[in-house]
């Protein structure tokens, strides 16, 4: 594998900072590990934030993915445990290696001998693992985990910067659903700001959803969820226009909030 000059991996690291996004910036890591370090395969073991599980977040051949895989299905294997512990793992030969010995077998009929795992970390946040793959067994060597473990401190500040955006972005369009909905109920059942989030609030923890969902639901269907009975099949309609034997109140408040971040 190569040993970039330093001007290389300033380069690198600003060409990793540039990435738009969290899936841009995934498949640039993957990318420049095989330019800029020589490696025959690469890919990125990534924690997802939404399904709160390990995928493949880039590879740059099937068989990377393939062999990422074998190690969520078994269990076991170098990324997985690189992402775990925070060790860094040289594997010299998959067929000899005995640490991992159901995946190892997988990992050598894959055609994956060398392999080398590095957890990618940001903040003491574990973002997931920068996995090197090669054909030829014993293609690492010390030196070569070095090298890689440099690239994969600047993948992790470049992974780290893109998911807290995301992170951003999110909250600032909850923000935006969450008020949306508040201005329905305030309009439509004569509720101050307060009151409208106490009932957003009151119908996202009885429910066990997040508040987010039951904003979008309020927006999209103009009905919370569970007053269809008795108030019929939308919020417009439970204003003057209750369904039979039911009350033309507005929903309980429950306990007024102070403001969106509670």
């Amino acid at each position: 594998m190569e040993n970039p000059p330093p001007a290389a991996f300033a380069a690198v690291a600003r060409s990793l900072g540039a990435a738009p996004g969290v899936d841009d910036t995934l498949e640039r890591i993957v990318a420049l590990a095989v330019d800029a370090l020589g490696c025959e395969y690469a890919g990125v073991s990534y924690a997802d934030l939404r399904s709160k599980g390990i995928e493949t977040g880039a590879a740059s051949h099937d068989v990377v993915r393939r062999g990422d895989a074998a190690q969520r299905e078994v269990g076991e294997g170098p990324c997985l445990q690189a992402m775990r512990d925070g060790s860094t793992y040289l594997v010299h030969d998959t067929a000899a290696d005995p640490r991992w010995p159901r995946w190892g077998p997988i990992a050598r009929e894959l055609g994956l001998r060398s392999v080398i795992g590095i957890q990618l970390f940001d903040q003491d946040d574990t973002l997931g693992a920068l996995n090197l793959y090669a054909s030829a067994p014993a293609a690492f060597t010390a030196e070569d985990v070095m090298v890689a473990e440099v690239y994969a401190a600047h993948a992790a500040v470049a992974l780290g910067r893109a998911r807290r955006e995301v992170h951003l972005s999110l909250a600032i369009d909850a923000k935006h659903l969450v008020g949306m909905a508040q201005g329905i109920l305030m309009e439509r059942f004569s509720l101050d700001k307060d009151g409208a989030f106490s009932v957003l609030r009151r119908y996202s923890q009885e429910r066990n959803v997040k508040l987010r969902v039951v904003a979008e639901q309020l927006l999209e269907t103009r009905s919370l969820p569970g007053r269809r009975a008795a108030y019929g099949p939308t919020v417009e309609g439970a204003v003057g226009t209750p369904a039979e034997g039911s009350s033309d109140a507005a929903p309980d408040q429950g306990e007024p909030s102070t403001g969106l971040g509670a």
